[in-house]
């Protein structure tokens, strides 16, 4: 036995001698935890377990020994030994111990080393659990952090559903109304009733048209499917061509649409048809919002030598202060209607910001009520700018 390795055949004998034999039989304890019993335990045959209730501490076999710290300490046991099958052992009194001890000093240093060896062990054998425990604790939190991502995500697709079922479902009831009417009695209308019919299948149309066009794209980036094909792009060019295509929605409520670029050729780096989008749902969004004889500002400038800041500025109705938060929130399913009683999409600004996210940049609103709103968004101005922030935001959008 490593406990007596160092002790004289003198003192072994004496130590036989004083041994007090027991047999146990399987499933029997040997003692409880909070017991006072002093004695160390020596394993003859068999095996034992030492436990707190159902958790295991360790098993110990032939030739091992348990209860040693308790011939130096006196204190109550700190765990319960129970047999795993007949077990025979051999019990050595703390007292006989102490007797030992006083009579043979050399004894006590070998039976010290032993100890203090067995306890070095132990630490050893504490610290790899500590670790392990660690790691578990964090594997832990990481599955907690992944369940929640994942209800959060499947809150998220319930909505998307909900919004599908409602908001393309009324569009088309109107839509099919209308050609109804339009199909069953045609010659009982006026020209201008026509007209007006066939404009409201225009406006219906477009509107369900350009709902379900971000429905797709933001599904898409949802389902990883649509990744950043980041290019040099002439943010010019796109502000230009997003009034070319918005002038007409603007003059029917008489609405100026103007631009304020610090630089004729403004360039920035990103992916052309996400930065498009944006464009374009945020000047539509302050048409929209903004009454007639309006105005709507497409404002651009460098913000420093990496980023370019864009913002569409409009004197129109504004939001409150309570419902900004909820704006680029699919789970609140914010929207309310233009000032002509257009209906928004309620995943517009939701698109927005996941596309400039996408691309590295960020997207913020300021308003007031009744006063107007500043829509801004931020766009890497170089490559390596544009990369190295698309690069984290894309690990970090792998990892939801």
């Amino acid at each position: 036995m490593s406990l007596f390795r160092d002790c004289s055949s003198e003192i072994l004998d004496e130590i036989a001698s004083s041994l007090e034999e027991l047999e146990f039989d399987k499933n029997q304890v040997v003692f409880n935890k909070g017991d006072h019993l002093h004695a160390l335990y020596i394993i003859a045959k068999g095996r034992v377990k030492v436990h707190d209730g159902e958790y295991l501490f360790a098993e110990f076999g032939e030739k091992d020994f348990f209860g040693e710290y308790s011939l130096i300490d006196a204190s109550i046991r700190s765990a319960s030994v129970t047999t795993l099958e007949r077990t025979q052992l051999f019990m050595l009194h703390k007292s006989k111990f102490d007797q030992l001890v006083d009579q043979n000093p050399p004894f006590a240093r070998s039976i010290m080393e032993a100890l203090i060896a067995r306890l070095r062990k132990y630490n050893v054998i504490e610290e790899k659990l500590a670790q392990k425990s660690n790691e578990l604790r964090e594997e832990k939190a990481r599955i907690e952090q992944r369940k929640q991502e994942l209800e959060n995500l499947n809150a998220t697709k319930d909505k998307f559903f909900s919004v599908i079922a409602h908001d393309l479902k009324n569009p088309f009831n109107t839509i099919i109304g209308l050609a109804e009417l339009m199909l069953y009695r045609f010659d009982s209308y006026s020209t201008e009733k026509l007209k007006e019919f066939v404009t409201q299948i225009y406006n219906y149309s477009t509107h369900t048209y350009t709902l379900l066009d971000n429905m797709l794209q933001w599904a898409r980036s949802q389902t990883r499917q649509l990744e950043v094909q980041p290019e040099e792009i002439d943010v010019f060019e796109l502000i230009q061509d997003n009034i070319n295509l918005l002038q007409n929605k603007a003059e029917e409520k008489k609405i100026q649409l103007e631009k304020d670029i610090q630089e004729e050729a403004v360039k920035a780096f990103g992916d052309e048809n996400m930065i498009n989008t944006v464009i374009r749902n945020l000047i539509s969004n302050a048409i929209k919002f903004t009454p007639e004889q309006g105005k709507v500002i497409i404002h651009t400038r460098p913000q420093d030598h990496h980023w370019l800041y864009l913002a569409v500025i409009d004197n129109g109705v504004g939001i409150a202060r309570e419902n900004i938060s909820k704006l680029f929130d699919l789970n609140t399913g914010y929207t309310t209607h233009g000032t002509h009683s257009e209906k928004g999409t309620g995943l517009g600004l939701i698109l927005c910001k996941e596309f400039v996210q996408m691309n590295g940049g960020e997207i913020g609103v300021e308003s007031e009520e009744n006063k107007g709103s500043t829509f801004w968004i931020t766009i890497p101005r170089d490559k390596s700018t544009g990369e190295k922030h698309q690069k984290s935001h894309s690990q970090t959008y792998e990892n939801l």
